[in-house]
């Protein structure tokens, strides 16, 4: 592994070292990355919380148990297909190509992109029409068909055959977002999948109004899951058809081009080889999670203490990261490709350090919120319908184990965004392998020694676990290639001034909110138990930092 600045300008092209040493110090555009951030947080912020309101629905329809976690599997697998077909190469790899391409091609990089949309609709086309041909056999490998609970890995499948074709549609939906990432148009690819929430809320709504619903695996119509299974792929579609006329107000009109050879696709491969093994790393892990949750869904069929319960903690708690830390990269990464093009290794430096910084005043607290109220904001989003109280608890308990996991999760993913500005897919390989062996190692441990009702809380820990070991090699391996430190130690005070504002608050949130607990139960007294709790927490938080003089917290909107 090269090592410092001077070796990283060693891994570029002569003529974009050329282009770094005599081109004039680039001023840097705050203001425009600031709007953009602000342009993608907005829309994923309603993004998100139409997502929560189709969640909350999915679950009042199907419940958390069994039933559920037929549908949730299915629905997993062409995501995963994807991801591992093309996906994880449109996503990381393929930006700092189009905005090279733009930049040093004498037409803009026009016809590069037309073979790129090109390639990637092929090969999706040939992925999809595999992948539900071959639908049994990737199905067996998230759920065992066992003789007991045979017609739940039937039903998976049947399932699995409707969603499938999404594979294509989450392709066309990355490759258009990319095209307009690479123009800097950010808006469109966060707000569009607000129209999948529209279909899907609506699909869930006609589900629980105009038809019974089934408690179990057994009751469950064939009308049923025709809806189900064609209402969730025509989501997809209207998110990714609506990119187009988007592309095509940037400019980009597809033509299919076949003329690959010696185009410089070559070596897209060749970077994408790297994010391949990357992506299939986190893929098998997710496999292996997906694979014990099931078993343990088809011990305790109507516990909700298994994979549909981890799956609906996990977006949970994801929610922040999705909100900040994402709005953040996508803004950053074209700019920070940019800097490592033309040299400017310690302007990539200051953006990493800022976005740590600034995503850190929104993430620490999170992470505490979820530790001490997951089971109130379990029970009030979850304990509806095809859902009680009794099955919605263990899914309070794993958003408790995944808590803190949020503050390395929401690091490792900007600090990987280092070394892909560099274009080095290789070392973040090794580093998914890392995290994924760790992770696989801790989730057999709790599959094999912990009992059924508990297994599943015990692999959302080892999933906080495997991110810190990660997080720990991260930023050592990025010390290394940057050539010392991200900064002169301001992300070490800011953290430490976070944590010290965000744990004292969390514990008086859970002071407050274990005092309302004698106003009853049901949705009424939760409700107050959560809001009181989170209001407490949220206030404490912002007088701690204040009081600790946390910079960044000023920097916030409306802080000031």
């Amino acid at each position: 592994m090269v090592e410092g600045a001077d070796s990283a300008a060693r891994t570029m092209p002569q003529e974009q070292r050329a282009r770094g040493r005599h081109a004039a110090p680039r001023k840097k555009d705050t203001g425009g990355a600031a709007r953009s951030s602000l342009v993608m947080a907005v829309g994923t912020v309603v993004s998100r919380a139409t997502g929560l309101i189709r969640q909350v629905l999915q679950a009042a329809a199907l419940g958390t148990g069994l039933l559920a976690s037929t549908y949730n599997t299915a629905n997993t697998v062409p995501t995963s297909l994807y991801t591992l077909l093309i996906g994880g190469a449109l996503n990381a790899v393929l930006v700092p190509q189009l905005v090279r391409a733009r930049t040093t091609q004498p037409d803009g990089g026009r016809a590069y992109e037309q073979r790129l949309v090109t390639l990637v609709v092929c090969v999706l086309g040939v992925g999809t029409a595999l992948a539900v041909w071959a639908a049994p056999q990737i199905v067996g490998l998230y759920m065992r068909d066992t003789p007991e609970r045979h017609e739940a890995f039937g039903l998976t499948v049947t399932f699995a055959r409707f969603l499938l074709p999404q594979i294509f549609f989450y392709g066309l939906f990355s490759i258009y977002g990319q095209v307009l990432n690479a123009r800097e148009k950010f808006g469109a690819m966060m707000w569009t999948p607000v129209l999948n929430n529209v279909v899907l809320v609506s699909m869930f709504g006609a589900y629980l109004g105009l038809m019974t619903v089934p408690d179990r695996v057994e009751d469950i119509s064939a009308a049923q899951v025709r809806l189900l299974g064609i209402g969730t792929t025509a989501g997809i579609a209207v998110q990714a058809l609506a990119l187009v006329p988007f592309a095509r107000a940037a400019g980009f009109r597809f033509r299919p081009r076949f003329d690959w050879r010696g185009t410089g696709l070559g070596r897209s491969a060749h970077a994408a080889k790297w994010t391949l093994l990357f992506v299939l790393a986190n893929q098998v892990a997710l496999t292996v999670v997906t694979n014990y949750a099931n078993a343990a869904d088809q011990e305790l069929p109507e516990a909700g203490a298994g994979y549909s319960a981890y799956t609906y903690a996990q977006t949970i708690w994801m929610l922040p990261q999705s909100i900040v830390t994402v709005s953040l990269v996508t803004a950053l990464l074209p700019r920070m490709s940019r800097a490592v093009a033309e040299g400017r290794v310690a302007d990539l430096r200051a953006d990493l350090s800022r976005a740590l910084r600034l995503s850190g005043v929104i993430i620490v607290p999170a992470a505490f919120l979820f530790l001490v109220l997951g089971p109130q904001i379990s029970s009030l989003l979850f304990a509806h319908g095809a859902a009680d109280a009794a099955s919605a608890r263990p899914l309070g308990y794993m958003l408790q184990a995944f808590g803190l996991g949020l503050v390395p999760f929401s690091a490792q993913y900007l600090l990987l965004r280092g070394f892909y500005a560099f274009e080095d897919t290789r070392t973040p390989f090794f580093m998914a392998a890392w995290i994924a062996g760790v992770n696989i190692v801790l989730a057999t441990a709790c599959h094999l020694l912990l009992p059924a009702r508990w297994a599943v809380v015990g692999m959302a820990g080892a999933y906080t676990v495997s991110y810190l070991a990660g997080l720990a090699l991260t930023a050592h391996l990025l010390r290394r290639r940057l050539g010392g430190r991200i900064d002169d130690g301001a992300l070490r005070r800011t953290y430490g001034k976070l944590f010290l504002a965000a744990g004292p608050a969390a514990g008086l949130g859970w002071a407050a909110a274990r005092l309302c607990a004698g106003l009853g139960v049901g949705t009424g007294p939760t409700a107050v138990a959560l809001a009181v709790g989170a209001l407490t927490t949220t206030l404490g938080y912002l007088l701690l930092a204040r009081l600790l003089k946390v910079p960044e917290l000023r920097r916030l909107p409306g802080m000031r």
